[in-house]
């Protein structure tokens, strides 16, 4: 009993820290300023998609690897809608891959402030820095979302639709998510900062947040019928918008409290070794 006691009480000692981060004020800035700016990037990024997959696959197989993901992530209804403003024909892609490399920048803008602050790096980049390194993690992370896009289209090409074995396409696609947002999530906590996080403290915080966010999706699935009904009532034609923002916000919370559970253990490491010293 006093075992389960002591690791009861390690498990609450650990979350609360989080949850008094959380009550602060500017980490609610910093989550719905990247919030809104995924909301402005993520059409960009579904017509780019689209456009350059069709270059390697036609168009039935493109539109049910977009759709498939879609719904992996999305509820339902979000899903059915986003499928359907799905651009059906080869679209000019140049203008909203310009509005994709703006928008997108606009979200490690913030996340980078937010970074800082957590690991207390006094100074941010400038903004002509922030924006090439930015730039450079918008090329590497869109890399691999298209990779685990192309993937998915190759995996249905095989299984020759989705129809028939859409459960093992399914158990492939949650198997990668989980080490694809690990990697992204690392290469956002070690080369955003203004600074190196250390290793030893960023991996298993990458792998930690990638697997609460893979949980997001799940609890998500399970209140959005309330949810949906509640958001619908308020915000009418907007709703769509809106539960964007919302799963934005939730997101990055979540990906800031994975830092600042990493660097409050950097810097227990750093008391325990001086004072060994």
């Amino acid at each position: 009993m006093d075992a389960r006691t002591s690791v009861a009480g390690r498990i609450w000692a650990a979350v609360v820290p989080t949850l008094r981060y959380w009550m602060q004020t500017e980490v609610h800035v910093y989550s719905f300023s990247v919030a809104a700016n995924v909301l402005l990037a993520f059409f960009p990024f579904l017509i780019v998609s689209v456009s350059l997959s069709r270059v390697f696959f036609d168009q039935q197989t493109t539109v049910a690897a977009i759709d498939f993901a879609l719904r992996d992530y999305f509820p339902d209804a979000l899903g059915r809608f986003l499928h359907n403003n799905l651009p059906e024909r080869r679209p000019a892609a140049f203008l909203s891959i310009v509005l994709l490399l703006f928008t997108a920048n606009g979200i490690f803008e913030p996340l980078e402030v937010g970074l800082n602050r957590v690991w207390g790096i006094a100074k941010n980049r400038s903004f002509f820095r922030n924006q090439l390194v930015s730039l450079a993690l918008i090329f590497v992370c869109g890399t691999l979302a298209l990779l685990s896009l192309a993937a998915t289209a190759v995996h249905r090409e095989s299984l020759g639709g989705f129809a028939a074995d859409a459960w093992l396409t399914s158990l492939v696609l949650k198997i990668a998510s989980v080490p694809l947002a690990s990697l992204v999530l690392f290469l956002i906590y070690r080369y955003l900062p203004n600074g190196r996080p250390p290793l030893n403290r960023v991996v298993p915080a990458a792998v930690g947040v990638g697997v609460l966010l893979e949980v997001l999706k799940y609890v998500n699935a399970l209140l959005w019928p309330w949810m949906d009904l509640k958001i619908s009532r308020e915000y009418g034609v907007f709703r769509y918008s809106v539960t964007l923002v919302f799963l934005g916000f939730l997101a990055s919370m979540l990906v800031l409290a994975g830092a600042e559970w990493a660097a409050r253990g950097h810097r227990l490491d750093r008391d325990l070794k001086e004072g060994s010293d």
